[in-house]
């Protein structure tokens, strides 16, 4: 039985199967849904967990060569949440795209 790292054992298949060409998605609540695309919904109140604590157990045995978000995330957010997502993020190219 795990008892350490990541319990959720949706989330352990779903890493286990990332390939290459593969993408994962860390998203808040009000990402898209397409019933056609494997998704595993952690949400279990507003915020909780959060977007960073998600990134955080993921990285912890999973190797993220590159992140994506939206560009409007840095004209949008105080400095002090831009600080937070590139600690988060530290060591892994990002690219910002348009919403």
């Amino acid at each position: 039985m795990l008892n350490s790292g990541i319990l959720n054992p949706q989330i352990l298949s779903l890493l286990a199967r990332v390939r290459h060409t593969n993408s994962l998605v860390i998203a808040d609540r009000g990402f898209p849904f397409w019933p056609e695309i494997e998704t595993v919904d952690l949400s279990l109140v507003d915020d909780v967990p959060t977007v960073l604590q998600v990134l955080a157990a993921v990285r912890a045995n999973f190797k993220v060569v590159q992140a994506y978000m939206a560009g409007e995330f840095k004209p949008h957010n105080p400095a002090a949440v831009r600080e937070k997502y590139a600690r988060g993020l530290r060591g892994i190219p990002i690219r910002f795209e348009p919403h």
